[in-house]
């Protein structure tokens, strides 16, 4: 697998909100996993917004930009690639998580644009919402799934106590 160590690859497709962005950094810093950013982003990397939501973890954590979704599609297509979208047909909780598997989420207004969604039919999840919400924030999203993919993979290298 490609450019992680122990965690997964995080992959932001053209992110909007800049503390969203800031708090799946800490997360990935939290478990070792490197974050990918696809462009274009919806604010400035150097955004105060963005440094704040990731607190003091930035140093320790590994991230890789990307200037397309084909650019990074033709860098990892063939990688473990695992979509999560409101149109998934099966839960998150029946994705086959790997370790450095490559986990994509969409941006905040829009989600993952739906030719990814139709060409990875067969890898795409959702998570279920039984409320009156049309989603859930993209930060918790990320945290919901990362943390199912550790529990399925046992956790990794780092266990917990």
């Amino acid at each position: 697998m490609a450019e992680t160590a122990t965690g997964f690859n995080i992959v932001l497709v053209e992110p909007e909100i800049p503390p969203n962005t800031g708090n799946v950094a800490r997360l990935c810093a939290a478990t070792s996993s490197t974050l990918h950013l696809i462009h274009p982003l919806g604010f400035s990397i150097d955004d105060k917004h963005l440094r704040r939501a990731g607190l003091d973890y930035w140093q320790h954590v590994k991230v890789v930009e990307h200037k397309s979704l084909d650019n990074f599609l033709g860098r990892y297509e063939d990688e473990e690639l695992l979509l999560f979208s409101k149109k998934g047909t099966r839960p998150y909780t029946e994705a086959p998580y790997r370790p450095g598997s490559f986990l994509l989420f969409g941006k905040e207004t829009e989600g993952l644009p739906e030719e990814l969604i139709t060409r990875f039919s067969h890898r795409t999840y959702h998570i279920p919402i039984w409320g009156r919400v049309r989603s859930i924030n993209l930060s918790t999203a990320v945290g919901i799934v990362a943390y199912e993919g550790f529990r399925q993979t046992g956790f990794g290298p780092h266990r917990p106590a």
